[in-house]
């Protein structure tokens, strides 16, 4: 768990590039595709990783409305907007409204009650945990992936070497 802001920034950061990077190399016509009928699209998994900014954010105080709640899901350059607009805004918000002292402090979240800094950790998680479903939704697509904990196999054949097997 975190135990200072500046932490978290750094991490969300990363993490929030790490989106913006998997949503870039998808077009508007593969985000709607579906793999099978029991998987989201890429465009409703991007769309979910948007909202949740919104939905968490305002139940954890960080926003005032969840303004993104009845919104339905749109393109993909449009929810890559959207989603950097938010995620940049969740960082000030936690910069502005919470210090390192109140981390520790509980916060009324779907029922339970979760310290300031898990609601961070969990932000952090959800989002690395949809970017691998959708990763994997993309191979399954025949679209590239980026590397982002390490090189990915098309990273690997641009340094002249073999992906790990």
């Amino acid at each position: 768990m975190y135990r200072s802001i500046d932490d978290f920034l750094t991490d969300w950061k990363y993490e929030t590039d790490s989106t913006l990077k998997v949503f870039a190399l998808i077009s508007d016509d593969k985000a709607k595709e579906k793999i099978s009928v029991n998987i989201r699209s890429l465009a409703t998994l991007g769309w979910h990783l948007t909202q949740t900014l919104t939905e968490m954010g305002t139940k954890a105080g960080l926003f005032d409305e969840d303004a993104l709640e009845h919104l339905p899901v749109s393109a993909m350059t449009e929810i890559a907007e959207t989603y950097r607009k938010y995620a940049e805004l969740i960082g000030k918000a936690v910069r502005s409204r919470w210090t390192d002292s109140s981390l520790p402090e509980l916060k009324d979240m779907y029922g339970d009650q979760w310290q300031k800094a898990q609601i961070l950790r969990i932000l952090i998680n959800h989002q690395a945990h949809h970017r691998g479903q959708m990763t994997t939704i993309m191979r399954m697509l025949e679209i590239s992936v980026p590397g982002l904990y390490g090189p990915s196999k098309e990273e690997w054949a641009e340094f002249g070497m073999a992906a790990p097997e």
